[in-house]
C-alpha cells in the first residue's frame, strides 16, 4: 500500500485533499491520471448497465427532503457506537477498539484497548453518520437537510416517474452514478473508507416471487464485470451476509470482495431489498408506490434487487490489481526491475504515447503529427525527453498500453515501431495503419 500511495501522488493518480493545509482526513483528490482512470471505470459500468433494454439512467439531487431519510431508516438506524479518549481526544468505534491504535504520539503503536482498560474512554454513545446542513437563510430545526449517505433513495422516490416516462414494464432497473457522504468515525486504508465517495448503483424492480431468480442473475453479472476488465479471479470472492447481520431492509445479501494488501474488502454489494423501500416511502409520503401490471390486471409493490458498487473502491481495487514489479531487459542486455500497471486497455488513463527517437532530422515533426491525428480518438501523450528505454519505463509505470516511436526508418518508409506494454513486443507498422490497429486492441 505504501508503494501504491507513493506512486499515486508522484504520477498524478491521487492527491491528499487540501494537502498544503495539512490535508483533510478521509478526503482525496483525483489527479490528471486518476480522473481518467475513474472516468473510464464509470463509463465501463454505465455501458454495462444501461446499454441494455431493461435499465434506464437517472441523476438525482444530492440534497433531498429530510423525510426521505426517516422513511429509509437512516435517521433511526444509520448510527455507530462511538467512544472518545479523554487524554488524546481520538475517536473510535466502540465495536472496533480491539483493532485500533492509540491516537497519542506519545504511545505510538499502543493498542487502544489498553487505554480503555485504564479508564481513559468515555461511555459509548450513538453517532449518526449523516452530514447535516441547512436549506435557506435560517439555521433551525425546520431547515435541516442531509448530504445523502447513499444514492439509492433518489432512485426509489423516482421509481414511478422513470417507469412512466420510459414506458418500462417490470422487471426493469434504474442506474445512477453519484457522490455520497458518510461522516465516518475512522477513515482508513487510503481510498477504502472515506467521507466523500462515489457510488455506481442499479436498483432492479421485480415482481415478488421472481426476486430469488433475479438476485442470482445479478450476482453472476456483477462478478463477470470485474473479471471482464482483467481483475484476477483468485483475488475476487463472494461473501454472504449471515442472517443475523443482514441490513434491516435485506432478505439476502452478498458482497463482492477483493483481496487488498490489508486483506479482503468489499467493493460491491448485491442485496435483495424486498419491498421495504417502496413500502416505507408509500407509508411516509401517502403516495402509492405500487405498480399496475396490465397483463395480470394486478397491483403490487415491487421487490428490489440492488447492485451497489463503490466507484472509489473499484478504482483502488483496479489500481492494486494492476500493480506489478517485474524483471525486464535494458537496452544493453542487463536486467532491471520495472514497475508496470497492467490496466485493461479500456481502463488505462492514457492509451498511447508517441516518441521521436531523437530531437532532429524531422522526427519530432512526424511524431507531433501522429499525436495530433490520434488525439481526437483517444488520450495520448507526447514525450521527447531522455533515452527511449527510460520513456518506456515511465509509460509502463502509469499503464499506457502502447508506445509509438518515430526513428530513422520512419523517414525512409513511413513506418513506426509500436511497442506493447505487457509483452514488451515491438513491431513495425505503417503510420496510416496506426489508428485502426490501436482501436482494435483497445
Amino acid at each position: 500500500m505504501e508503494k501504491l500511495v507513493s506512486l499515486s501522488k508522484r504520477r498524478g493518480f491521487v492527491f491528499q485533499s487540501s494537502e498544503i493545509y495539512g490535508g483533510l482526513n478521509g478526503c482525496w483528490d483525483y489527479g490528471p491520471l486518476g480522473v481518467e482512470l475513474l472516468r473510464n471505470i464509470k463509463e465501463q459500468w454505465w455501458q454495462a448497465m444501461t446499454y441494455r433494454e431493461d435499465v434506464e439512467g437517472l441523476d438525482a439531487a444530492i440534497l433531498m427532503h429530510p423525510t426521505v431519510w426517516q422513511a429509509s431508516g437512516h435517521v433511526e438506524n444509520f448510527t455507530d457506537p462511538m467512544v472518545d479518549c479523554r487524554e488524546c481526544k481520538a475517536r473510535f468505534r466502540a465495536d472496533q477498539i480491539e483493532d485500533a491504535l492509540c491516537g497519542s504520539p506519545a504511545y505510538k503503536g499502543r493498542k487502544a484497548s489498553k487505554c480503555q482498560a485504564e479508564g481513559k474512554f468515555t461511555e459509548a454513545r450513538q453517532f449518526n453518520l449523516m452530514f447535516k446542513t441547512f436549506v435557506g437563510p435560517v439555521e433551525d430545526a425546520g431547515a435541516v437537510v442531509y448530504l445523502r449517505p447513499e444514492t439509492a433513495q433518489g432512485i426509489f422516490v423516482n421509481f414511478l416517474n422513470v417507469q412512466a416516462a420510459s414506458r418500462q414494464k417490470i422487471p426493469f432497473g434504474i442506474a445512477q452514478i453519484g457522490k455520497a457522504f458518510r461522516n465516518e468515525i475512522n477513515t482508513k486504508n487510503f481510498l477504502f473508507r472515506t467521507r466523500e465517495f462515489e457510488q455506481m448503483e442499479m436498483q432492479f424492480f421485480v415482481k415478488p416471487g421472481t426476486d430469488v431468480e433475479w438476485f442470482t442473475y445479478w450476482k453472476a453479472e456483477r462478478m463477470a464485470w470485474f473479471e471482464s476488465l482483467g481483475m484476477q479471479k483468485d483475488r475476487l470472492q463472494f461473501h454472504q451476509h449471515e442472517p443475523d447481520k443482514l441490513a434491516h431492509y435485506a432478505k439476502d445479501a452478498y458482497d463482492i470482495e477483493y483481496k487488498f494488501p490489508f486483506g479482503w474488502g468489499e467493493i460491491e454489494g448485491i442485496h435483495n431489498r424486498t419491498d421495504f423501500d417502496l413500502s416505507r416511502h408509500e407509508q411516509f409520503s401517502g403516495k402509492s408506490m405500487k405498480y399496475f401490471e396490465e397483463q395480470g390486471k394486478e397491483k403490487f409493490t415491487p421487490f428490489i434487487i440492488e447492485t451497489s458498487a463503490g466507484a472509489s473502491r473499484s478504482f483502488m481495487a483496479f489500481l492494486v490489481d494492476a500493480y506489478r514489479e517485474e524483471e525486464a531487459p535494458t537496452a544493453d542486455g542487463k536486467m532491471e526491475t520495472r514497475v508496470v500497471m497492467r490496466f485493461h486497455p479500456r481502463l488505462a488513463p492514457l492509451k498511447a504515447a508517441v516518441f521521436p527517437l531523437v530531437n532532429r532530422d524531422g522526427m519530432p515533426e512526424i511524431a507531433k503529427k501522429i499525436e495530433a491525428d490520434l488525439r481526437p480518438h483517444m488520450r495520448v501523450f507526447y514525450d521527447d525527453s531522455g533515452a527511449v528505454g527510460r520513456r518506456y519505463r515511465r509509460q509502463d509505470e502509469i499503464g499506457t498500453p502502447f508506445c509509438i516511436t518515430v526513428d530513422s526508418q520512419t523517414l525512409a518508409d513511413q513506418t513506426v515501431t509500436v511497442r506493447e506494454r505487457d509483452s514488451m513486443r515491438q513491431e513495425r507498422l505503417a503510420i496510416q495503419a496506426l489508428l485502426p490497429y490501436l482501436r482494435e486492441r483497445l
